[in-house]
């Protein structure tokens, strides 16, 4: 069996007013988050719900994504 839906996940992106960073969307289901950056798109797996609720409600959106999800899961770039 095949993994359906190769390439990016079909996810609502939230834009986000953060250095380096134009808008993030996340896949509670599956426990994805799709982030997009000025370089690229990236999406990170075994993402908590409190993980992204965190991002999207952060003062700096910037310093918690390079702290919290940029050092600690590594990206699978889709874009």
């Amino acid at each position: 069996m095949g993994r359906p839906g190769r390439g990016a996940l079909a996810v609502e992106m939230k834009r986000l007013n953060a250095a380096g960073l134009k808008a993030a969307g996340y896949d509670e289901r599956n426990r994805k988050l799709v982030v997009e950056t000025a370089t690229g798109t990236f999406e990170y797996a075994n993402i908590s719900p409190e993980i992204y609720r965190r991002l999207m409600s952060s003062p700096t959106p910037g310093s918690y994504y390079h702290e919290a999800i940029e050092e600690e899961f590594t990206p699978r770039r889709i874009k």
